[in-house]
């Protein structure tokens, strides 16, 4: 038995109803919306609500993610424990090579440093000596 007295569907009540929810406080528009667009999955009644709930929660169980890494990666079991290792190796092998390809953009980023600072020093001395050597000749005299 459907005992819903507003229907989940695009009619003029529950389009005013959800313009009011919008007027008087955002998330009760909000929910009116989705009450609006979902609300035929759970037919109106708490006992269909509760088996959809019911199903995404079984779902998500089924669908069991674990965390893996210091990075944040999700990774999903295929059920068969050879390929989850063969896979965790494979992962371990990728860390390590990406492990190692950071220290090298590291050493890289070192060695630019080193060659700007060369470059900079270099630079520093030209300029030093230039404008020594024209402070000799500020007196406005002959230098012999």
């Amino acid at each position: 038995m459907n005992t819903a007295i507003i229907k989940p569907q695009w009619g003029p009540l529950t389009i005013a109803l959800m313009v009011l929810g919008f007027v008087i406080f955002w998330p009760l528009g909000l929910a009116m919306l989705a009450y609006i667009l979902w609300g035929e999955m759970f037919g109106g009644s708490a006992e269909k609500a509760q088996g959809w709930i019911n199903q995404k929660k079984a779902w998500c169980q089924d669908n069991t993610y674990r965390h893996h890494g210091s990075h944040g990666n999700w990774r999903h079991s295929s059920g068969n424990a050879a390929f989850d290792d063969y896979r965790a190796e494979q992962l371990k092998r990728l860390e390590e090579e990406r492990k190692r390809l950071d220290e090298e953009i590291g050493a890289f980023h070192e060695y630019m440093r080193n060659l700007r600072m060369a470059k900079d020093r270099e630079e520093f001395d030209r300029f030093m000596r230039d404008r020594n050597g024209n402070r000799s000749n500020f007196g406005g005299g002959p230098q012999v």
